[in-house]
């Protein structure tokens, strides 16, 4: 795992490698074991090296291909770089899979080398003779790639504060910010900043000096709607089968590597299959890492023992308290480098730096619920898009009577039993949703966090968000994991965790997201993964040949804090701070009446508006960290 950077000039003399070093030294976390900087005319190239296939100086980057044409700088890894060598000529230099992307770039082309690899990846190759600067992305977005024109120049980079290095901040993007109140991230291509993109997943770009980089220049070279063809038409017990075959292959895949090697274990089905099938390929035990909580609601580490108990692997448990996860609030804002909200990132970062003390790579469960229907909020969906055929009147009246008692009341009886409180809240939504006009809007109101976020921006409006392409004939559940995959794996799921481990210098692989398995689970028929309301069934069956059911076999907990009670309790002060009203007018980019009012009403016990408040407290602590960069660059 690395951190790239790249500029684009039209202007031959200007100094472009100091830039680049300068660039490359804030994704210093990125890569801390080697730097490198490759500069000609109006290009230069640079690399933060995280060592782990090949630990020698052959595997530095910036590296030129053999014959001179091209310059590569590449972040992840490339899974079948073995398979890809022995179909190249060579000569070879020595065994990093950066050397045989290179050599597939030049025999095959870049488009070409791209739909061949399979890894995670983002990349930025400078073709010599055609002055042409690639930039690409991997299928399901698990590495990052930001570019746009900054002070007259293209850049690329792994993470806005590389891309930013040296450069005055761009204006905040108003829309942007209004898309981030929806969602609590920021949905790609957009970024907070104005003129700055996140490349989407699975698409490659070509930059020139001079050419103002823009979204719609951008082309897919894969696309999971593209890969719609026959469902699946064998048996249940082929699929479960085929899904342990290709899980198999993709973990023994993501087990190469020339540093210690390890994987996060929840006890959840999604890590418990991964953990599964690496010691059931390793002679050794896995190291497993897992961390736990002394509130019981929160605290999955019981569940993750007993797996890694049966399976044998060599186990670490960490219990931090809600001291140890708060005092990670002040790091937030400058490891996500742009708001993001997902309060599993505090748990995330606290996992990561436990596994990075013992371990340089660990391998996740991510993508699984996504891909094999795993949430409760797919079934509510169904539910939900059935509604759909009720005339309006119906619905209306529906609406009436699940509202009928307000919030209020709902905090009243809370007193006496406190799960009243949450179900207030949920009946009110069920409410909302209820007028959903289609699917697309349905997500759209299941997936905000404010009722409508572009009216408390200071000039704001939403832009439109293309959610992919969907078949009419797709059932709600297929609707909502195809939206899910376009939009809140790569830019919330993937993000909180690249940035996490990325901060304290850990590789996170994923094995559900070997586009391979990603390919088969879309064609398998949804009775194969939703039975009697509960998901992922095929998923489970694999997971019951290495582990018994009783182990995993629970409801779904999720990978959370208690932010609501937090912010009654430990973090109030902090929070009343960023959310006062003079600060919010000073600011002059949220208007503050409706963030007021749901922070009154958090407080009095009235509604639980814990998630939409951590939305605007992570923006308002993200604002305040970019103000004092300014202060201290001036």
């Amino acid at each position: 795992m690395c951190g790239i950077v790249s500029i684009l000039t039209s202007s031959s003399s200007a100094p472009l490698a100091d830039l680049a070093q300068a660039m490359v030294q804030r994704l210093h976390h990125r890569g801390p074991d080697a730097h490198g900087v490759w500069s000609e005319g109006p290009v230069a190239l640079g690399h933060a090296r995280l060592s782990i296939v090949d630990l020698s100086p052959a595997g530095a980057q910036p590296m030129t291909s053999s014959e001179g044409r091209w310059v590569l700088s590449f972040n992840g890894e490339i899974y079948n770089h073995a398979e890809l060598r022995a179909t190249l000529p060579g000569p070879w230099r020595g065994r990093s899979d950066t050397e045989v992307l290179l050599a597939a770039i030049t025999a095959w082309g870049v488009d070409e080398a791209l739909r061949r690899a399979v890894g995670m990846f983002a990349l930025a190759a400078w073709d010599r003779q055609a002055q042409e600067l690639w930039i690409a992305r991997d299928r399901m977005g698990e590495k990052p790639l930001y570019y746009g024109q900054v002070a007259g120049q293209v850049r690329v980079a792994s993470e806005l504060k590389g891309l930013l290095a040296g450069a005055a901040r761009p204006e905040l993007s108003r829309p942007a910010l209004a898309l981030f109140l929806r969602h609590n991230y920021v949905p790609a291509p957009w970024t907070i900043w104005q003129n700055i993109w996140k490349l989407e997943p699975g698409h490659r770009l070509v930059l020139r000096a001079g050419e103002v980089p823009e979204p719609t220049q951008s082309r897919p070279y894969w696309s999971l709607s593209e890969r719609e063809g026959e469902p699946f038409a064998g048996s249940e017990a082929e699929a479960v089968e085929r899904l342990d075959h290709l899980l198999r292959t993709a973990v023994r895949g993501q087990m190469v590597a020339d540093v210690p090697l390890g994987a996060f274990l929840s006890g959840g089905i999604d890590s418990s299959t991964v953990v599964a099938l690496m010691q059931a390929q390793s002679s050794r035990p896995v190291r497993t890492f897992t961390i736990g909580f002394h509130e019981r609601a929160y605290d999955e580490s019981p569940h993750a023992e007993a797996v890694a108990r049966h399976l044998g692997t060599d186990h670490t448990t960490m219990h931090v308290t809600g001291a140890d996860a708060l005092a990670v609030v002040p790091d937030l804002p400058r490891i996500w480098d742009e708001p993001f909200a997902d309060s599993s990132q505090i748990p995330t970062l606290l996992l990561s730096r436990l596994t990075r003390k013992h371990v340089t790579v660990s391998l996740s469960g991510d993508g699984a619920d996504e891909l094999l229907a795993g949430y409760p909020r797919y079934l509510y969906a169904d539910r939900l898009l059935r509604s759909q055929a009720w005339p309006m009147l119906v619905r209306r009246a529906a609406r009436r009577v699940l509202t009928a008692i307000p919030p209020r009341g709902y905090a009243l009886l809370g007193r006496v039993m406190p799960f009243m409180r949450q179900v207030g809240d949920k009946l009110h939504r069920v409410a909302d949703v209820l007028e959903a006009q289609g699917p697309d809007d349905l997500y759209r109101r299941l997936n905000r966090y404010w009722q409508d976020p572009a009216a408390l921006v200071v000039d704001g409006y939403e832009p439109a968000q293309h959610l992919g392409t969907m078949s009419p004939t797709w059932p709600a559940i297929r609707r909502f994991q195809s939206c899910d995959l376009r939009t809140y794996l790569p830019d919330d799921i993937l993000v909180k965790v690249d940035r996490a481990a990325m901060a304290v210098s850990l590789e996170t692989r994923a094995p559900f997201l070997d586009h391979r398995v990603v390919e088969f689970a879309w064609s398998l028929p949804q009775s194969m993964l939703v039975k009697k309301g509960v998901g992922k069934q095929v998923l489970r069956q694999v997971l019951a040949r290495y582990v018994p059911p009783r182990l995993f076999d629970r409801p779904k907990m999720g990978f959370g804090i208690p932010v609501h009670e937090w912010l009654r309790g430990p973090l109030r002060p902090w929070a009343e701070d960023l959310l006062s009203e003079e600060r919010l007018r000073r600011d002059g980019l949220l208007h503050p009446e409706a963030i007021r009012k749901s922070w009154e009403e958090h407080q009095s016990g009235r509604r639980s508006w814990g998630y939409r408040l951590w939305g605007v407290l992570m923006f308002q602590a993200w604002w305040q960290e970019q103000q004092s960069l300014i202060t201290a660059d001036t």
